[in-house]
């Protein structure tokens, strides 16, 4: 996340200014994709580091060194791999930055770095919390519910933790929208019920809280409009009809 976003989530938490830093020294995004920065200025790295980087900021936990060499080089012997770790190990401490903890045969990612991936687990959890004030939370496009983990990278390691995300992400927009639509912050409710719609468009309560959303508002011809326009890519792609409870939405506007 970005300053702004920061300042969002800072106020969502009720945290002191005390408790976070106005900008960390150390930031790494892994979101839209690899980019490590310290002070807000980009750190270049080769693919060794950066996956290195990525993978022990996804795992959040220390790990034995062979076991990392085993996931990241795994296509090539294990001396060779072995190797590469050592490689990308020597290229980090290069920096001169705090980035990687070891003890005895294992490594971490340092608590020193702020990794965006984990605030947004952070926050997706506040917004799915009902005692939290979404109300305090701004215009969507200044949260991080969008966009894909390292596009471009297709290790196993990767996919996994990018479905894990996603999921993440879409129930944290449903339940903006949702929270929204309650709150009578309709605009904002039907952005987040369009963005997890577009995030999986076969997602069924995805679809439920943006027709709910659409009808709060008081635009029934928008909410019958999406709901035709689920019926039929759900036909399309599935070869199945929306749930009763979908079509309960919309049961007696127009007809129906």
């Amino acid at each position: 996340m970005g300053a702004v976003a920061t300042s969002v989530w800072r106020g969502v938490a009720q945290r002191d200014d005390t408790d976070w830093p106005i900008e960390p020294r150390i930031r790494l995004a892994l979101l839209r994709g690899f980019e490590l920065t310290q002070d807000c200025n980009g750190v270049p790295l080769s693919s060794g580091p950066q996956r290195l980087l990525a993978y022990l900021a996804l795992q959040q936990r220390s790990l034995p060194r062979v076991h990392i060499a085993g996931i990241l080089w795994a296509d090539v012997p294990d001396e060779r791999a072995a190797g590469n770790l050592r490689s990308a190990l020597w290229r980090l401490k290069q920096l001169g930055l705090d980035l990687v903890r070891s003890a005895g045969d294992s490594l971490r990612l340092s608590s020193a770095v702020i990794v965006d991936v984990h605030e947004v687990v952070k926050l997706a959890q506040l917004v799915m919390d009902p005692s939290s004030d979404v109300c305090a939370l701004s215009d969507l496009d200044d949260l991080p519910f969008t966009g894909e983990l390292l596009p471009g990278w297709y290790d196993d390691w990767i996919i996994l933790e990018r479905e894990r995300q996603r999921q993440i992400c879409l129930h944290a927009l449903e339940s903006l929208c949702e929270r929204w639509t309650a709150a009578g912050h309709h605009a904002k409710a039907v952005m987040a019920g369009m963005a997890a719609v577009a995030g999986e468009p076969l997602r069924e309560s995805a679809q439920r809280a943006l027709i709910r959303a659409f009808l709060a508002e008081g635009n029934p011809a928008e909410a019958i409009r999406q709901y035709g326009h689920y019926r039929d890519i759900l036909l399309r792609e599935l070869h199945l009809e929306p749930s009763p409870q979908a079509a309960a939405l919309v049961v007696g506007i127009s007809g129906r």
